[in-house]
């Protein structure tokens, strides 16, 4: 059943109204203020929340800025140049001047309703902004653009299912973070050997070091195509390497310090590192686990100038700790458990997280859809 057929079935037939957003909502100035004033005058913990374009934020005393220009309703920002998106916040705020907002006027209209609307409707913007050399909207845009009115128990209960989803994704990214920080915390502890304590060995004793080639066939396929960045960089019909390889990029802007463990076959490309151990002294799996925690170190063995390259000189003489085999085998076993829970997007929070959103996607599209 349809969203639409719940709505009907909870609340029988009802009329849905079409507006302007300019007719629905009350639109709002912000304020005269520079990025270098907001940073000036930021307090943390200040009760006055002032947006700038994309993530540019400052918190600031009600006195820093003019009474008249302090919005205490709920209401949709619009970040109108840059990133274009949309922004629903009820505490006391401002923003910057090239921007708006809207509040509602009318107890017949749940201004998180509109927000929800807008929001499924944010690529409309995006693209109509992308037609400037600096992507970006103006009043009327926003202004003219035409919205559905149901009745007011109607966008209540829209509200309140949207509500849930995002408030399930916001545990869950909470979650991923404080689990990230765990992670980085015991990889570190379990990691760090005292003086004396272990025996330490270059990456060039213990390991074969060597790069992949470009690719043979490249048709589509269900071979990961490893190269420069943090992800893969297509999906290949063959293969030149069998799983258990860890692998780091030798060139690029952004993968430079990034470092992989492949558990399945893959293609290594010539912008890559593919490092097996050959020593019995220590484990592949192990090794993925000290690279990736000396992902800092191996940023300072590359060369940053021009296009960032790690010469592989400079990679096979990283230090490696090499604790017992059953030392390396708990320390793996520990930290497996946390990679999966943090970074598997078929097993872990990311993967909570993606359907969630789908959920969300989905749900919305079905529930903003009138007629």
């Amino acid at each position: 059943m349809s969203e639409i057929s719940y709505l009907v079935k909870k609340f029988g037939d009802f009329q849905v109204e079409w507006k302007t957003l300019g007719e629905a909502l009350q639109r709002t100035k912000g304020t005269k203020i520079t990025a270098g004033r907001m940073k000036e005058l930021h307090k943390d913990n200040a009760p006055i929340k002032i947006f700038a374009g994309g993530k540019t934020v400052a918190f600031v005393d009600v006195d820093d800025i003019p009474e008249k220009d302090i919005n205490k309703k709920p209401s949709i920002i619009v970040k109108s140049r840059g990133v274009i998106e949309f922004e629903y916040y009820d505490d006391p705020f401002s923003h910057k001047n090239e921007m708006w907002s809207y509040h509602s006027i009318n107890k017949d209209i749940n201004v998180k309703f509109i927000y929800y609307y807008l929001k499924m409707n944010e690529s409309y913007f995006q693209n109509l902004g992308s037609r400037m050399q600096m992507p970006q909207i103006s009043i009327p845009d926003t202004d003219k653009f035409q919205l559905p009115i149901p009745p007011l128990h109607v966008q209540a209960e829209i509200v309140r299912i949207l509500d849930k989803f995002t408030e399930l994704t916001t545990e869950l990214t909470t979650e991923l973070t404080a689990r990230q920080k765990q992670y980085a915390y015991y990889r570190d502890k379990l990691l760090t050997f005292k003086e004396g304590e272990v025996e330490w060995k270059t990456l060039g004793d213990l390991c074969s070091v060597s790069v992949g080639q470009p690719p043979v066939i490249d048709k589509q396929g269900d071979y990961p195509f490893v190269n420069a960045g943090t992800t893969p960089s297509g999906y290949l019909s063959t293969y030149n390497t069998e799983p258990g390889v860890v692998t780091t990029p030798s060139r690029g802007q952004g993968g430079i310090g990034y470092v992989g463990y492949q558990k399945s076959r893959f293609w290594c490309g010539p912008l890559c590192y593919k490092i097996r151990s050959t020593s019995e002294a220590i484990t592949t799996h192990f090794l993925f686990y000290v690279m990736s925690n000396s992902m800092k170190n191996i940023i300072e063995l590359a060369n940053m100038t021009g296009v960032p390259a790690l010469n592989k000189k400079e990679l096979v003489g990283l230090l490696v700790p090499i604790p017992p085999l059953t030392e390396q085998a708990r320390i793996v076993s520990i930290l497996d458990k946390f990679d999966t829970l943090v970074n598997s997007i078929s097993e872990g929070l990311p993967r909570e997280i993606k359907l969630c959103r789908q959920q969300y996607a989905y749900y919305r599209n079905l529930l903003l859809n009138f007629p």
